[in-house]
């Protein structure tokens, strides 16, 4: 029986908090949640009621942000 794609994927971090996330670009915890609730920012995950991030989402999300702007 064939894996999904998702069963099979090599990425296996483990997922970021709000606050590693907040820490990894250096802003506010704060910036992290309004974003959320603004629908901006990467790609969250519920988990309970905790928010995590995948690292790969945050990379795509960074690479977004710079693509196509001057500096």
């Amino acid at each position: 029986m064939p894996k999904s794609p998702r069963a099979t994927t090599t990425d296996r971090r483990p997922l970021a908090t709000a606050q590693e996330l907040a820490d990894h670009l250096q802003v506010p915890l704060d910036t992290v949640y309004g974003w959320k609730h603004r629908g901006q920012g990467p790609n969250a995950i519920k988990v309970g009621r905790h928010l995590r991030y995948r690292w790969t989402e945050v990379d795509a999300w960074l690479d977004g942000r710079s693509a196509g702007r001057a500096a």
